[in-house]
Order: structure tokens, then sequence, then C-alpha cells
């Protein structure tokens, strides 16, 4: 636990430092959108997260090579790069050629119907490949092909729910790292570092979030999302457990075709307290 919650920091404090170093390389007219408010920001700034969990995992690599000792603390750190790298590039292609292309999941689906494959479409279709791969390192191991669909379903799932919060500045970061925080509390294991790198980037890019300079966009939310259903499999290794919580993110997934959980928000008051803790109130 305090390895992960080390981790947060590391990762945090990389990722602002790399954003300040690069923020100027982000501001191209393929990434300006406009937020909620009509506010023009940048979007697709998330993939420093991936980034950030990149150069880190790499530097951890070094230093093992170097100093001639591994560690059981990293079992997840490649995976978890995969995982991030996977989703961003996803996202990031969404954030840069799906403009336009919103309507929900039946719309994509339609679209598919009629033989042309949005870019929603293929980031599902290809989340849903990478998910396979990375869930393959935390899988139970004796429940073959369903045991499969099902742990990569967490991971896909959790990555497109955190998606779906990034609506307003802040939201998805906050909802994972509250997530991350209760599965390595509820796991207490030592080998959630390489999640808690690619959380902890999220944290790094939060003040330009609340000041409604940037965007994570689908590079920075689905990599957060994917890393959190990562850190819930190690959480969560029955089976039992881990059938509730695909059937929770399902119902979750579903709910937004649906309901708008902006509205939800803003109609309870201690998630409305929550969800504009941080932000400048200025602008609202």
């Amino acid at each position: 636990m305090i390895l992960s919650l080390l981790a947060l920091v590391i990762g945090a404090g990389v990722c602002a430092a790399l954003w300040s170093a690069t923020s100027s390389m982000f501001d191209v007219d393929a990434l300006r959108r406009s937020n909620y408010r009509g506010a023009s920001v940048l979007t697709g700034v998330g993939v420093l997260i991936p980034v950030t969990l990149a150069l880190l995992a790499g530097f951890i690599r070094l230093m093992q090579v170097i100093t001639e000792r591994n560690s059981s603390w990293d079992q997840l750190v490649g995976p978890s790069v995969a995982a991030a790298l996977g989703f961003g590039l996803l996202g990031l292609l969404d954030d840069v050629t799906g403009v336009g292309q919103s309507g929900g999941f039946r719309a994509h689906a339609r679209r598919l119907l009629h033989g042309e494959i949005s870019s929603a479409m293929l980031k599902v279709v290809g989340g849903a490949a990478v998910a396979l791969v990375v869930s393959a390192a935390i899988r139970r191991g004796d429940e073959g092909v369903l045991g499969a669909l099902r742990d990569a379903a967490i991971v896909a799932l959790a990555a497109n729910l955190a998606n779906l919060l990034d609506r307003r500045p802040g939201r998805a970061t906050k909802v994972a790292t509250a997530a991350f925080v209760v599965a390595a509390v509820t796991s207490g294991a030592s080998s959630l570092v390489g999640p808690a790198l690619g959380i902890g980037a999220g944290i790094g890019l939060l003040p330009a979030e609340f000041r409604e300079r940037v965007m994570l966009g689908d590079a920075g939310a689905n990599p957060l999302g994917a890393l959190c259903g990562m850190a819930a499999l190690v959480a969560v290794p029955g089976a039992t457990g881990r059938w509730v919580l695909v059937g929770s993110l399902v119902a979750l997934n579903v709910a937004s075709e649906f309901v708008s959980f902006s509205r939800v928000i803003d109609a309870v008051a201690p998630l409305r307290w929550l969800d504009q803790l941080g932000r400048r109130h200025d602008l609202d």
C-alpha cells in the first residue's frame, strides 16, 4: 500500500513536469475543442498519462538491470504500460478523427451495419483485444475461456466508463483515483505500482484541467479506466466477486445510453460538491 501511494506521488510529479515542458506542443488546431461551457480547450492531453507511465517503467527496469535486483512488486508494471499505451493510442485516434461521430454505442453500431467503421467502434474492438492481453497477467487461471472474457470485460468496461465520466474538469481522474485507492486498500497488494504510476500521472494533469486549459480526452480517460480495471482484478481475486464486478460495470455502461451522469451528479448535493471540488468557480 505504501509503495502504491508513493507511486501515485511520483507519477503525478513526473506528469506535471512533462506537461509543463510539452504544453506548447499540444496547441494545434487538430486538438482544440469546446468544453461543456463552450470554452476552448486542448483535448488529447491525457496521452501524457501512458507516456509518463512508459518513461517511469523504463527507468524502473534500468535500475533493476544496474542493481541486478528483481522485485515482486513490479510484476504489473509491464502489463500496465501495455494497457495504458494501447488504450491511449486508440483513444487519441478517436480524439483526433472522431469529431462529429458522437451519438453513443447505438449510433456507432448503426454505422457498422451500413458498412462504416467509426473511430469509436475501432476503439471498442481494439480495446477488447488489449484488455484480453493485459488481463492475462491477473488471471485466476482455472476458468478457461469464460473467465478470460470476463476479466478482459472488466478492464475494457472500466476504460469505457472512465471515458463516459470525462465530461467535466477533473471528474474522470477523481473517480479513478478514488476507485484505485479502494482497490489498493482492499487488496493490500504491493503489485499495484504500475497502475498507481498511471493514476498518479492523471493527478498531475488536474491543475491544468481545473483551469480549463486541457481535457484528458479518450487518450487519457481510457487508460485511467483500464488501469483501474486491472487494480480491481487484483483486489477481487474470487470468481463470484469478479462476476458481480463485471455485472456492475455492464449496468453502468448501459445506463449511460439512457441517463446523463452529469444530471445525476448535479442532483445529489454530496456528489455535486465533490465534482466541483478544485474547479475555478469564477468560470461557472
